[in-house]
């Protein structure tokens, strides 16, 4: 959930910010546009206030020489020039030079300073040209009109190069980026910091919800901080997890109560069939029939309880050398193996897992009478310890006529036996006790065919208390 809205908040500031930055970057633009024209207002009201009394032409349409006041217009235009680089010229209505610098710089045809001197000529200054942005190398020009009696007689017009103006916005510019990438990133920061109290809740429920999926049912939300829906969510998991626990706990009591309190009329069952075997002939098949249920009861009502006891257990987990103890538990069932006529091989090499030893070994002993039982004579059963990453692992497997697609599905659940099995002796619990004891403390059983016949059954363990 994380990935999916820290993104969409970041996409949204970033936005924000960019809808806030090129605006900004324009008003500065024309900010340093208006700064420069306003400069070349000033300096062409001045040049025109200079000029505004050399209109004297003299004979052939050329101007006075001996005007004092259009040689100071010159100077000045002069000085002006080699100061600031900037062409600048007084032109009469009809175009022709009254004064320029650099001297041999002409009032073009067309263009926009041809432009300008036009609007000018209208008694209109040209303070509003259009706006130079950073990568056009363009000029800036600007006029003035010179007036005299209410009549223009004259225009004076500046060109002006345009890159210190057009740095000053790139350097305007890189602050505002400067200023806007400190700002997202604040943003970013905010962002995590409000993804994280918003998802807070949400991630203690998730690790809650998987610990009581796992059998910790003690596990609840510890109350945190987070939007008010989600403390609200919070309180209510915690009320539908004792809710469940409870019902759970109701079943695991009556499934033990019940085993326990049946187990003494059924004692009392059988010794009255023992007594009434006496009075019968020996070697009666009904009678025999009757004892044989009874005693499959007994077994079936003991694992009730045994299940009851295993769901209800606490895991204690310690460091336990699997190794050891599974060879520990194939010694103990090699009598039986050989009984039966049925060799147990094992390889049990030192590997070590957090697990709890009683209830491993419990399993153990349910997973390897499952292999003998149904192991035929002259075969083998091999137990097996390797580990893999995180897990340690002990394969069970055995030559028996092992289950279909289908039943491997099914075993393991309570009371289920395959068709094809009935005759063998068994309640059908034992691999759901197994089952029942490992998953406390992260373990787990899991079962797959081995060709060309047979079953193969992976007992797996975590090799830390963390992945536990």
């Amino acid at each position: 959930m994380r990935a999916r809205l820290l993104p969409l908040l970041i996409v949204l500031m970033a936005g924000v910010l960019l809808a806030l930055g090129f605006p900004l970057g324009a008003s500065v633009a024309a900010q340093q546009q208006q700064t420069v024209v306003i400069d070349r207002i000033d300096d062409t009201a001045r040049f025109a206030s200079l000029a505004q009394f050399v209109t004297a032409r003299g004979p052939g349409s050329r101007v006075a020489t001996t005007d004092e006041r259009l040689e100071t217009l010159r100077q000045e235009l002069q000085r002006y020039h080699a100061v600031y680089g900037i062409r600048a010229g007084v032109f009469y209505r009809d175009g022709r030079m009254m004064a320029t610098a650099p001297d041999d710089w002409p009032l073009p045809e067309r263009g926009d300073v041809r432009d300008t001197f036009a609007q000018a000529l209208f008694s209109r200054p040209g303070h509003d040209p259009d706006q130079v942005w950073p990568w056009q190398d363009g000029r800036l020009v600007v006029a003035s009109p010179v007036i005299r009696d209410g009549d223009v007689v004259a225009v004076v017009v500046t060109d002006s190069p345009t890159g210190q103006m057009r740095a000053k916005t790139l350097r305007g510019w890189l602050w505002i980026a400067l200023g806007e990438s400190a700002a997202m990133l604040v943003a970013v920061g905010a962002a995590l910091r409000l993804t994280g109290w918003v998802l807070r809740p949400v991630r203690v429920l998730d690790a809650t919800t998987h610990d009581i999926a796992t059998g910790r049912l003690k596990s609840r939300v510890a109350p945190s901080g987070g939007p008010p829906e989600l403390r609200r969510l919070a309180r209510s998991f915690n009320e539908m997890a004792d809710h469940v626990e409870d019902v759970l706990e109701q079943q695991r009591a009556f499934v033990a109560d019940a085993s326990h309190q049946l187990r003494n009329p059924l004692a009392a069952l059988l010794l009255r069939i023992e007594l009434l075997a006496l009075e019968l002939p020996e070697g009666n098949a009904e009678i025999a029939s009757v004892r044989t249920e009874g005693k499959r009861l007994a077994r079936v009502l003991d694992d009730l309880l045994d299940l009851a006891l295993a769901e209800h257990a606490e895991a204690e987990l310690r460091l336990v050398d699997v190794g050891e103890l599974t060879a520990d538990r194939a010694a103990a069932w090699r009598p039986l193996a050989e009984d039966k006529g049925v060799r147990l091989h094992q390889r049990t090499p030192p590997v070590t897992a957090w697990v709890d030893p009683v209830a491993l070994s419990s399993a153990l002993d349910a997973v390897i009478d499952n292999a003998l039982k149904f192991s035929p004579d002259g075969s083998e059963v091999s137990v097996a310890v390797d580990a893999t990453g995180t897990r340690s692992r002990i394969v069970v497997t055995d030559a028996g006529p092992g289950l279909t697609d289908e039943e491997l599905g099914r075993v393991g659940d309570r009371f289920w036996r395959s068709p094809r099995h009935q005759n063998v002796q068994g309640s059908g619990l034992g691999l759901s006790i197994s089952r029942a004891l490992l998953a406390p403390g992260g373990g787990t059983i899991d079962y797959a065919r081995r060709e060309p016949h047979g079953l193969r059954v992976t007992v797996s363990v975590p090799r830390s208390r963390d992945a536990g």
